[in-house]
C-alpha cells in the first residue's frame, strides 16, 4: 500500500503505533470516516495476538471491527414494562379514523415545461377557488389578468395570480406582479403616513414568491394601486370538539439511529404511555388514542455529506428495525399514525410516499399506519393536516418576523396562504400536474415538525402544534444558535381542545 498521501501516512503510523500494519487490501475511505482511535482499540481487542508482535489488518478484519463499534453505539430498546394497574379509557374507545388518499407522483418524470405549467395552473385554479369565498371578495375578482386592459383609469378590481416577483422601487414603494394564465398585472403598495397605509405596506412586506392570493385596488395607468391584500386563508370559526374525553399525543424528529438519538427518553415516553407514570399523571396518559409522528421517524443514510460521522447505527434497516421495535411497545389500542420526513428513506422530492415495503418488510401491527407526506386525515371527527415541516425553513427565511424560535408562527404563514410549500425550490416539489401540497380543506390541527423546537398556538380555531424532536442538539444547530426542545411531547385533550406537553427530559 502507498503511503505517499499525508493522510493516509499518518493514518498508517497511528496503526503501525499500536502493532497493526495495514494490508494493501484496506479501502482507506473507509477508515478515513471511521473513528480512528475507537477502530485501532477495537482491532487489538480482537486480536490479542498483536501483544506478540505485529498484526496484519485486512479488509475484513477492518469490516469486522467497524461492524462491533456499531453494535456498540446502537442505542438498546430499554425494556417496556405495562403497569397491571393501568386501567386506560381510550382502550375502551372504539377508534375512529380516516385517511384521505391523494395521489403520490414520484420524480421519475420528465420534469419538463409542460409539468411545470400544468403544477401551477393546478395551484392557480386550486386557490381560486378558495380565494372567491372568501367575504372579501364581495362583487368578484376578473375572471382573467387579460381583461385589465378593458378598463380605464379608476376603476376599482380584484385581481387574482400568483406572484411571480416583488421589488422595492426607488422611491420606497413595493411594486409586486402577478401572473395567471392569461397575462400579468403590476401592483404598487405605496408607502404612505395614514395607519391604514402602514398597515397594507407592512403586509406587502410578507408577500412571498409563487403564494397565490387577491388584491383589491384601483387602476392607474399601467399599474393597479393596492389597497387590499386578500389571502386564501383559513375562515375563524369555533375550536371543534370530541364529546368522548380522549387525547392525540404528537411527536416528530426521533431519529432513530442518529448517535443523538434520545433512546432512554424516548423508551420513558413509551413507558408511560403504557401506565408507567406518577400519579397525577396517570389518567392523561389512559386518554392517548392516538400518536402522531410527523416525519423524521430515522436518522437515515446519506441524507448530508459525512452524515455517518454522525451515526450510531448506519445500516438503514437496522434504523428502521430498532424504530419498528419502539412503536410495537406502544399499546394496541392506540393508533400510531407514521410520516417521513427529508431524513427518511423514500424520495426526498414533496409529496413523499409512504415508507415503502422494503423498509416495513414483515412488520405488521394494526394499529400501526403508514402514511404519506403530507396527509390529511380526520381522528374522531376532527380533520388533521400532518406536514414534515420542510417548507418552514423557507418561510423562515423569508418572511419578516419569522424565527426558529418561534416555528408556530411560520407555520400560520402556511394557513394563511392555504400552502404546505408556497415558495417553490425552497424546498423539492414534484411538479406534477396535482398540487398536492394545497390545503384544500380547514384542518381542526395542523401538526408539524422539522424545526426540533416546541410551538403551540391557536388560530382561526385551528389547533397548530409542532411536536419538536427527541434528538440531542446537534453541531450544525450549535453553530446557528439554535437551541430545540428536546422530549417535550404535546398532547391534545380533544373534549377541551386544551394542550399538555409532557416532559420527558427528567
Amino acid at each position: 500500500m502507498a503511503v505517499e498521501n499525508p493522510l493516509v501516512k499518518s493514518m498508517a503510523s497511528k496503526f503501525a503505533a499500536s502493532k497493526l500494519l495495514l494490508s494493501a487490501n484496506v479501502d482507506i475511505s473507509v477508515i478515513s470516516n471511521a473513528d480512528i482511535d475507537a477502530l485501532i482499540a477495537k482491532l487489538v481487542e480482537m486480536n490479542p495476538n498483536v501483544s506478540k508482535g505485529i498484526v496484519v489488518v485486512d479488509d475484513s478484519m477492518i469490516s469486522a471491527a467497524i461492524t462491533s463499534l456499531e453494535l456498540e453505539k446502537a442505542p438498546i430498546p430499554i425494556e417496556i414494562n405495562r403497569s397491571s394497574e393501568f386501567k386506560p379509557f381510550a382502550a375502551e374507545i372504539e377508534a375512529d379514523y380516516h385517511m384521505e388518499k391523494r395521489p403520490i407522483e414520484t420524480t421519475g418524470g420528465s420534469g419538463g415545461v409542460a409539468d411545470f405549467v400544468a403544477y401551477f395552473r393546478s395551484r392557480l385554479s386550486k386557490m381560486r377557488t378558495i380565494i372567491d369565498t372568501h367575504i372579501s371578495m364581495t362583487g368578484g375578482a376578473l375572471s382573467n389578468l387579460g381583461t385589465l386592459k378593458d378598463f380605464t383609469s379608476g376603476r376599482e378590481v380584484n385581481l387574482v395570480g400568483i406572484v411571480s416577483r416583488k421589488i422595492t422601487t426607488k422611491n420606497g414603494n413595493i411594486l409586486l406582479e402577478i401572473e395567471d394564465d392569461a397575462d400579468t398585472a403590476k401592483i404598487m403598495f405605496m408607502k404612505g403616513t395614514s395607519q391604514k397605509s402602514k398597515e397594507l405596506f407592512e403586509n406587502a412586506g410578507s408577500i412571498i414568491n409563487d403564494e397565490v392570493l387577491a388584491i383589491h385596488g384601483k387602476i392607474s395607468g399601467p399599474f393597479v394601486i393596492a389597497d387590499q391584500i386578500i389571502w386564501p386563508d383559513v375562515p375563524v370559526k369555533t375550536q371543534k370538539k370530541t364529546e368522548e374525553d380522549i387525547a392525540i399525543a404528537f411527536i416528530s424528529d426521533v431519529h432513530v439511529g442518529s448517535r443523538l438519538f434520545m433512546d432512554k427518553n424516548f423508551s420513558r415516553m413509551i413507558n408511560w404511555l403504557n401506565g408507567n407514570v406518577e400519579s397525577s399523571q396517570k389518567t392523561l396518559a389512559g386518554k392517548i388514542k392516538y400518536v402522531v409522528l410527523a416525519g423524521d421517524a430515522a436518522d437515515g443514510i446519506g441524507v448530508y455529506p459525512n452524515q455517518d460521522k454522525d451515526l450510531a447505527i448506519s445500516d438503514m434497516y437496522m434504523q428502521y428495525k430498532l424504530l419498528f421495535n419502539f412503536l410495537e411497545s406502544i399499546p394496541d389500542y392506540i393508533h400510531v399514525f407514521v410520516l417521513p420526513g427529508n431524513h427518511d428513506s423514500v424520495q426526498r422530492a414533496e409529496p413523499q410516499p409512504e415508507l415503502p415495503i422494503s423498509l416495513v418488510k414483515d412488520f405488521k401491527a394494526d394499529n400501526i399506519h403508514f402514511l404519506s407526506n403530507p396527509s390529511f386525515f380526520s381522528l374522531h371527527g376532527l380533520n388533521v393536516t400532518a406536514y414534515h415541516g420542510t417548507s418552514l425553513d423557507s418561510i423562515i427565511a423569508s418572511i419578516p418576523n419569522n424565527s426558529y424560535a418561534k416555528p408556530e408562527k411560520a407555520m400560520v404563514e402556511l394557513l394563511k396562504r392555504r400552502h404546505l410549500s408556497p415558495i417553490y425550490g425552497g424546498n423539492i416539489i414534484v411538479p406534477s400536474k396535482n398540487d398536492s401540497m394545497i390545503i384544500e380543506k380547514a384542518p381542526d390541527i395542523l401538526h408539524m415538525g422539522h424545526i426540533h423546537k416546541n410551538g403551540i398556538t391557536n388560530y382561526h380555531g385551528v389547533s397548530i402544534v409542532n411536536s419538536g424532536t427527541w434528538q440531542a442538539r446537534t453541531d450544525f444547530q450549535v453553530r446557528q444558535g439554535h437551541i430545540p426542545t428536546p422530549c417535550i411531547m404535546p398532547v391534545l385533550e380533544t373534549k377541551t381542545s386544551k394542550f399538555v406537553s409532557i416532559d420527558f427530559n427528567g
